[in-house]
């Protein structure tokens, strides 16, 4: 995959064809190309001596894009992070990270500012300094490459500390290639982009609309938060590509306006992030009789997804739990016991992706890397923690070995959660249940002992160690329900009976 090449190629060919509208906003490709440019060439200069990655901090702005691909023509992986998240775990990051540049097409948060070892720039800066730098651009061989770090993800980890998934040029290679070759992917299309840029869904859209000349169709969270403008957004969109989590679709689907007669030109459905039940498959067949339907399956430390399959009706009527079916080309998926030994056709257990869509490991965290990346066959290996099995040489998932789960898309760690649930004023203990109906989990319970308090109501109380959360989490996070108990029991080695909690609760 020739990414750059063909980026520029589009800016030559085709230069007023827009890459990425967003809210109103958009650019070209011309744009795009030269914004880039520009500003590589300032990152190159400010950061000569560091090969430390840069933060691009905002939500769905098309010149988080620029800033993306400056990054990484300046030799720097980016990171990714949504103006949705708390800033105290955006400083966080930053200290994990050792990023030493900072920008922002979103505005700044205050708090950050005091921070000297961090270069900010905002809105208003990045578009003064393309324009100072306008017709320069960085030599190819200073551009992120082959075992580079391309970008870096920060996910969810058990310590209350996010970690960050390092994913190579390589790796982003191998996943584009994929998606262009296997997915029916035509140059010109038009894309929705319906996750933020620190979710890593958005690089199945992302990236392969670019490298095929698309137009990306970005829906916000103020789009998601309002049906009327969400579905004003979607019948002007034009798109050809939907991608998003099973559950996003699943909110436009309560709506009977949401088929074909809205969008006249969808061609193809791509999901990833957590199980796409059979029923919201029927429907889609029903209301988009013309379009075809991809499950797809992979944790971000194996770049967005490795194993594909077209739902049809044969594989609807055959699997009432959907297949995430085959892996690609060169990926190879085992599920082992244990032990580490390879079970038979049928049985349960962790699945391991071995091959080029392996990230690196975790970034500064060598311990956490060495629990969860090896060498397995003389491939680069990953565990998983995913429970699944194999049937008629189809994968199927059937959920975690340990305390992450995935909702909406979002994996998470409930041990992070419970982490920042203990450090609120008002509280003794708690843990934190799933709720799942149909092997999918719908939100999250927390069950807590609190501290004496003032409040009369419960959901007084509630509200309160809710806003005290969001201070500390983002919203995807925050557990929809609170259950409020006078001890939580506990197991015969000191840990909390979760199962007997859950019992407890009526889950």
């Amino acid at each position: 995959m020739e990414l750059y090449t063909q980026i520029k190629k589009w800016a030559q060919l085709k230069p007023d064809c827009v890459a990425i509208f967003s809210d109103g906003h958009y650019l070209t490709y011309r744009e795009i190309e030269e914004y880039s440019n520009a500003l590589s060439v300032f990152i190159s200069e400010k950061m000569k001596g560091s090969d430390s990655p840069v933060i691009v901090y905002g939500h769905m702005e098309p010149l988080m894009i620029v800033c993306f691909l400056a990054s990484v023509k300046s030799g720097h992986a980016y990171i990714p992070i949504d103006a949705s998240i708390p800033e105290e775990r955006v400083k966080k990051i930053i200290d994990d990270s050792g990023a030493k540049l900072f920008l922002s097409p979103s505005s700044v948060p205050a708090s950050l500012k005091w921070q000297d070892q961090l270069f900010i720039m905002d809105n208003a800066e990045i578009e003064d300094t393309i324009a100072l730098y306008r017709g320069a651009e960085t030599s190819g061989d200073k551009f992120v490459k082959g075992e580079q770090n391309f970008y870096i993800i920060y996910t969810s980890g058990s310590t209350g500390n996010p970690k960050g998934v390092q994913i190579t040029y390589n790796n982003l290679a191998s996943f584009v290639e994929w998606m262009v070759s296997d997915f029916r992917l035509k140059e010109h299309q038009r894309f929705l982009n319906q996750a933020p840029f620190s979710f890593d869904l958005s690089v199945m859209d992302l990236y392969p609309c670019l490298y095929l000349g698309g137009t990306l169709w970005t829906i916000s969270k103020d789009l998601i938060a309002n049906p009327k403008w969400l579905f004003q957004s979607l019948k002007e969109s034009n798109i050809h590509v939907w991608t998003s989590t099973p559950s996003f679709v699943e909110m436009c689907l309560m709506d009977q306006q949401f088929s074909a007669e809205m969008l006249p030109h969808l061609e193809t459905f791509l999901f990833c992030g957590e199980m796409l039940p059979n029923e919201t498959a029927r429907k889609l067949k029903a209301r988009f009789p013309h379009a075809v339907i991809y499950n797809t399956y992979g944790p971000t430390e194996t770049t967005v997804a490795v194993t594909s399959i077209e739902i049809n009706e044969e594989i609807l009527n055959e699997y009432p739990s959907l297949p995430v079916g085959t892996p690609k080309k060169d990926v190879e998926i085992f599920v082992v016991d244990e032990n580490g030994n390879e079970v038979n056709e049928g049985e349960k257990g962790e699945i391991i992706i071995t091959g080029k869509s392996v990230s690196k490991g975790y970034l500064h965290n060598e311990e956490l890397t060495k629990k969860s990346f090896f060498l397995y066959h003389n491939q680069p290996a990953y565990k998983t923690g995913d429970v699944g099995y194999m049937k008629n040489g189809l994968l199927f998932c059937a959920g975690r070995l340990d305390f992450q789960i995935k909702l909406n898309g979002y994996r998470m760690e409930l041990e992070e959660i419970e982490a920042q649930l203990r450090k609120l004023s008002l509280v003794e203990s708690a843990v934190v249940v799933p709720i799942y109906k149909e092997s999918k989990c719908q939100y999250l319970m927390a069950v807590v002992v609190p501290k004496k308090h003032d409040f009369e109501k419960e959901y007084q109380l509630t509200a309160y160690l809710k806003k005290e959360l969001q201070q500390l989490l983002p919203a995807y996070m925050i557990p929809k329900k609170f259950v409020y108990v006078s001890s939580l029991p506990m197991t015969n080695n000191g840990k909390a009976d979760r199962k007997k909690i859950a019992n407890e609760v009526g889950v």
